[in-house]
């Protein structure tokens, strides 16, 4: 049994319990097929690696608040067309438009959510804690089936500033009447889940299915799998 009685679980979406890499795929190949950029790329793998690298570095950026919404939104897409030469913005903003329209109806989980929610829902308030963007957030849960688990869904987009940011954490907190130290968040991303979580005072399962490299303070829990969670809990 845990040490601590925990009220209310923050859950981060992507990548945490909604398999973004797998879904973002599945999207980004359509909008490939669609836009024949296969005239200007030999293979989709060629493509995707290129557009994977840059929106990882501008996410990075995004979460950090040293870019906008709308730089990321532009950005991710315009930069593999730029690498070959191609100055196209209005080709770069159809692209991101359409691959949002399709990753939000994509319906795959990581492997051990629905274990997992099962388990949680019956026991704790659950909250989405997400920097993701709001007009898909909402139609990703509901595609997936898991939008009936969660009392309330906070959004950076809603709240205005991203996860790091204590404020996103302390508005969480009042939204689910709960003090930080009956709290807890569950999250992939060390730094914008588990480090502004802990600066909040908050308790934190790090998910760490890549085994990557802490480089700070450690989580109060790691886990390589969803599943693990609930002997913890």
């Amino acid at each position: 049994m845990p040490m601590v009685k925990y009220k209310s679980i923050f859950i981060d979406l992507d990548d945490t319990i909604w398999d973004f890499r797998a879904n973002s795929k599945v999207a980004l190949h359509e909008v490939y097929d669609i836009y024949n950029l296969s005239q200007f790329y030999n293979t989709f793998e060629e493509y995707y690696l290129i557009y994977s690298e840059k929106n990882t570095e501008l996410w990075n950026m995004y979460h950090h608040g040293r870019i906008s919404k709308e730089d990321l939104m532009n950005e991710r897409f315009r930069y593999p067309l730029q690498r070959l030469g191609i100055q196209d913005n209005a080709l770069a903003k159809a692209l991101d438009k359409d691959y949002l329209s399709i990753l939000s109806t994509q319906k795959n989980v990581v492997p051990g959510t629905w274990e997992l929610l099962d388990y949680l829902s019956n026991k704790y308030n659950l909250a989405i804690l997400s920097n993701g963007f709001e007009e898909v957030q909402y139609k990703k849960m509901r595609s997936s089936g898991i939008d009936h688990y969660f009392q309330e869904v906070i959004l950076s987009d809603k709240v205005g500033v991203n996860k790091p940011h204590p404020d996103i954490f302390k508005y969480a907190l009042d939204k689910m009447e709960t003090k930080p130290d009956r709290a807890l968040m569950i999250g992939d991303n060390y730094d914008a889940d588990i480090l502004g979580a802990a600066r909040c005072g908050i308790a934190q399962i790090y998910y760490n299915p890549l085994k990557k490299q802490i480089t700070e303070s450690k989580p109060t829990h790691q886990v390589e799998s969803l599943l693990e969670i609930i002997n913890i809990l």
